[in-house]
């Protein structure tokens, strides 16, 4: 396997980002759902920015704080809002797990699904706006964690373990293909990540962000593990509902305490 085709499968699949994904198997997926956090910092990296430059010209927290949360939902188009709103459809529905999956697979959006996407894109503006309103550099900082902490949680989703829901898709492609160690160990690391992050606002501030990824973590793995109840395993809309679930619980997680 070459060795680009990891970045390939995770910028390819997770971006917009004119990048050609040469190989579609289970070895290029799993090193593709190694790199997915890396496709993360970029996209939290350019939220940050974004929301960085309204501030520079003199945008409210609130303003700076709505242009940083629109900034992955572009670099994604919109495939994790998309996903998020099909899950909540599927587990709002309330009927037996193949009637779920069909739900979740058509093309429009439920008042599940609807009330989902405002309660969340709410939460996470309304959460950056409040680290922003505490200095730029808070808001910069867990606009990127965030983003990171979203793909950090696709990786552990991926782990042995965790079965697809349908037979094909991208659910089917990356389901199983982590190891329970290495998952655990991208945990890990992604709390290391957030000690140094919050590194700049003392040891209090590094031991606040370390616990953030771990709550937010902690809400993706409760969500998965009720989606695998509920549909038998993953598909690509739990990943995308797992990813915002993690970013809103990373950036709620810092505006508490």
């Amino acid at each position: 396997m070459s060795t680009t085709d990891g970045p390939r499968f995770a910028f390819g699949t997770l971006t917009v980002l004119p990048v050609r994904v040469t190989r579609w198997d289970r070895t290029a997926a799993r090193a593709g759902m190694l790199w997915a956090p890396a496709a993360g910092l970029v996209v939290g990296g350019a939220a940050a920015a974004v929301g960085g430059l309204f501030l520079l010209a003199g945008a409210t927290p609130l303003l700076a704080a709505v242009a940083a949360v629109a900034v992955p939902a572009v670099l994604t188009r919109g495939l994790h809002l998309d996903g998020l709103a099909d899950t909540a459809d599927g587990l709002g529905s309330g009927r037996p797990a193949e009637d779920a999956l069909r739900i979740m697979k058509r093309s429009d959006i439920g008042p599940f699904g609807v009330i989902t996407l405002l309660l969340v894109l709410l939460g996470q503006v309304a959460a950056v706006a409040a680290l922003y309103g505490e200095g730029g550099a808070h808001g910069t900082a867990g606009v990127v964690l965030a983003g990171v902490t979203a793909r950090v949680a696709l990786t552990l989703a991926c782990r042995t373990g965790v079965p697809p829901a349908r037979p094909d898709g991208l659910g089917a492609a990356v389901a199983g293909t982590v190891s329970v160690r290495i998952a655990a160990s991208a945990a890990v690391l992604a709390c290391a990540a957030g000690a140094a992050a919050g590194a700049p606002f003392g040891p209090a501030g590094a031991v606040h962000h370390a616990l953030a990824v771990l709550a937010a973590l902690a809400c993706a793995q409760l969500l998965l593990r009720h989606c695998v109840r509920r549909f038998g395993g993953v598909t690509g809309d739990v990943f995308g509902a797992l990813a915002e679930t993690a970013a809103t619980g990373a950036l709620v997680a810092l505006t508490l305490g």
